[in-house]
């Protein structure tokens, strides 16, 4: 059974790991993944046609406890112990719910002090106890409602009995049900560079590279941390020193086994065996991958994820809050001649379609982490248009968007445009299985 210590409107923990209010869907996952054989039966809950509507919810059922996270910014939310049978609960120390200390109103008022008096729900037949940011509820049978008077004092349980706490609730704020997830708590950092903003840079000839906006733990002068704003841009033809200077050193570098491109260049049914393999700077955090060329080491591809539930690669990146527009090439119905199409992590594929016309059909990507492994995600379908490739996933959300350069490489890129192509240009590395969640949509 889990020992945990509540802080409300911020945290449930222990001294080893705590799950903090704000902070991001994958930093909750490597916490459950640190407890294996302690935290167990994980479950993650999201909708697969509504994904930016629905929570996403990490379940464990098996604690008792529901960790919900907004679908937009993928940051921790709320709190839920549905179960107070499954965990040991304490405040400042002191126990307020085990298998000894039943948690009852008496015991809630006794821990964490006076508050305003508690809500009826008629047709939940619930009583609601409020903390600023703290929430317990108690099932109450509807016979005693007529004893609690418009909502401006507490109910009476008849022969001194009282109920128990059937379900706790964790968030910021004064209401559960106007909560939103904080800011990423500075705790939550980990001396990491996060993104807020990624704009595509493009001219007449193309795309150029990215402007990002970053954030990360800086020091003020009586030495306590605080978020430090950057602004860099990575270019195409960049070095990597150039990238690591401007965005610190990537979280992973992956040196691709094979080149799939090897084919299309001059020379290459010669048998001579290279030493040198492109290579890409992973980061995490900012959502984004650089593709670095073997011969030259200057960037040539620069890959942006959004990290939806039910995409093959979801929870390996943060979402890359990128946007940036282009010239429509046909006219849609409601739209302005000449207003550009305006193109986000949020932006839908066919709002997408209706303005311009990728270069040919759609190219189906299958992928896998083996040849004896399945995706249970099933296929993506990647579009073509001018530098850019869009990996759509079936619910027509946008799964991830490469650039690249065709001046500064054209030999290796002048067939980009041609569909039979696109598989080849848009394989990236293989992503670990994560084989101890079940995903649920």
């Amino acid at each position: 059974m889990l020992d945990l210590e509540v802080v409300p409107e911020r945290s449930l923990g222990c001294d080893n790991w705590e799950f903090i209010l704000g902070m991001h869907f994958s930093q909750a996952v490597a916490i459950i993944q640190s407890q294996v054989g302690i935290i167990k039966g994980v479950q993650v809950l999201y909708s697969d046609t509504n994904p930016l509507g629905v929570d996403i919810v990490i379940n464990l059922p098996q604690d008792g406890i529901r960790l919900i996270f907004d679908p937009v910014v993928q940051r921790l939310k709320a709190i839920e112990v549905s179960n107070m049978k499954l965990v040991k609960l304490k405040y400042c120390g002191i126990v307020f719910n085990s298998p000894e200390v039943a948690p009852s109103i008496e015991q809630i008022e006794h821990s964490f002090g006076a508050t305003h008096p508690g809500i009826y729900d008629a047709s939940k037949q619930l009583f609601a106890l409020h903390f600023r940011g703290l929430s317990f509820y108690f099932p109450v049978d509807s016979k005693l409602q007529p004893g609690y008077a418009h909502g401006l004092g507490s109910l009476h349980f008849p022969n001194g009995s009282s109920p128990v706490v059937s379900k706790m609730a964790l968030y910021c704020g004064g209401n559960i049900a106007e909560s939103r997830p904080p800011p990423l708590p500075l705790s939550c950092y980990n001396q990491h560079m996060y993104l807020d903003s990624a704009s595509v840079l493009r001219n007449s000839t193309g795309t150029r590279g990215l402007h990002l906006q970053l954030y990360t733990e800086g020091s003020s002068r009586v030495f306590e941390p605080r978020k430090q704003c950057l602004s860099r841009e990575i270019l195409f033809g960049d070095s990597c020193q150039d990238v690591a200077n401007n965005l610190g050193a990537p979280n992973r570098v992956f040196f691709k086994s094979e080149d799939k491109m090897k084919i299309h260049s001059p020379g290459a049914h010669r048998r001579v065996q290279t030493k040198r393999s492109d290579f890409f700077f992973n980061y995490y955090t900012l959502g984004i991958d650089v593709l670095f060329d073997a011969r030259t080491q200057r960037c040539k591809k620069i890959i942006l994820h959004t990290n939806y539930p039910g995409h093959y690669n979801f929870n390996m990146y943060h979402r890359c809050e990128f946007r940036f527009q282009l010239a429509p090439d046909k006219i849609s119905e409601g739209e302005p001649l000449n207003s550009p199409v305006i193109i986000s992590a949020y932006t839908k594929w066919d709002t997408i379609s209706s303005r311009l016309t990728p270069a040919e059909r759609p190219v189906v990507l299958h992928r896998a982490g083996s040849t004896n492994t399945a995706n249970p995600f099933g296929s993506t379908f990647c579009y073509g248009y001018q530098d850019i490739i869009f990996e759509v996933m079936p619910n027509n959300y946008i799964a991830s968007v490469t650039l690249y350069s065709t001046s500064l490489f054209p030999n290796y890129f002048s067939y980009s445009c041609n569909a039979s192509n696109l598989n080849k240009m848009r394989q990236c590395k293989p992503c670990p299985n994560n084989q101890d969640i079940k995903l649920s949509a």
